[in-house]
């Protein structure tokens, strides 16, 4: 799989996301077994945060990677209303209890809050310095967040971004992209199946003999700062997942699917799920 630079790290275009997982007992061993595939796939960047299941998920990704801790690329997510010069080292701390590790390789700031960013980042630095982290950065900023932070240290930016939500593309990813800040793209599929369900998407798909989902990772991807971060659970998705690393667009699909999803054209609000 084709890998791009992170935090200074080698990691792979694709990994895996864990957002609703660990919130349903039933499914853990199900969960686990979906993130343990997707390591021996080569998607061993692991996206979850405090927020998931409210530490749930963490605790699927701590005995998923029990084991193999140095085979993964382990990010985290602090909450906001946690980001002060105290809040910070406390959850951080307890995120490292439930992941099983004793440092995480890419912690973010969930979204901004009530704290100043200078603040968080100092708290940062200084989890950074003891080495309970390995880099820092951000999610849900826009450009203007971007530049208040001033920060050439901020590893990277995940934020929504996919077919039907490309309004980064305006002006956040090529800021981004001029500062040398790899993009994360969380729900790179869509939410709720809809967007997978568009025609066009469907025939670029069955051109190449794939799903629509891989096509969106493909779109995606075709770009060399952005990391997909899909959420899967069932086998089946996983492979596809991993897979979809391989498929390559031509001019054709892509003048297809500008068509279908088009690009903003002036500035918008940045979305969030």
């Amino acid at each position: 799989m084709r890998t791009l630079q992170l935090a200074g790290t080698q990691v792979p275009i694709i990994g895996q996301g864990t957002w609703q997982m660990g919130e349903n007992p039933s499914r853990h061993k199900e969960e686990v077994s979906a993130l343990r595939l997707g390591i021996d796939l080569g998607m061993t960047l692991i996206d979850t945060a405090e927020m998931y299941a409210e530490g749930g998920a963490e605790q699927v990704v701590g005995e998923a990677i029990s084991g193999q801790r140095d085979k993964v690329f382990l990010v985290s997510k602090v909450y906001p209303h946690n980001a002060s010069h105290k809040g910070v080292p406390l959850a951080c701390e307890r995120s490292l209890r439930r992941l099983k590790t004793d440092h995480i390789d890419l912690y973010l700031l969930h979204w901004r809050g009530q704290y100043p960013l200078e603040e968080t980042v100092e708290a940062f630095e200084r989890l950074r310095e003891s080495g309970k982290i390995g880099r820092w950065g951000v999610s849900n900023f826009d450009v203007d967040d971007l530049q208040e932070l001033a920060a050439p240290t901020c590893a990277t930016n995940q934020v929504l971004y996919n077919l039907e939500e490309r309004g980064i593309e305006f002006d956040l990813l090529p800021w981004c992209q001029q500062n040398t800040m790899p993009i994360m793209a969380y729900c790179p599929i869509g939410q709720g199946g809809k967007m997978l369900a568009n025609a066009t998407l469907k025939q670029v798909a069955a051109r190449h003999g794939v799903t629509p989902a891989q096509v969106s990772l493909a779109w995606l991807l075709r770009q060399e700062t952005v990391i997909a971060i899909p959420k899967a659970v069932r086998p089946e998705h996983v492979q596809l997942n991993a897979q979809a690393a391989q498929l390559k667009l031509d001019a054709r699909d892509l003048e297809a699917l500008d068509q279908a999803f088009q690009a903003p054209q002036r500035k918008q609000r940045l979305a969030m799920v």
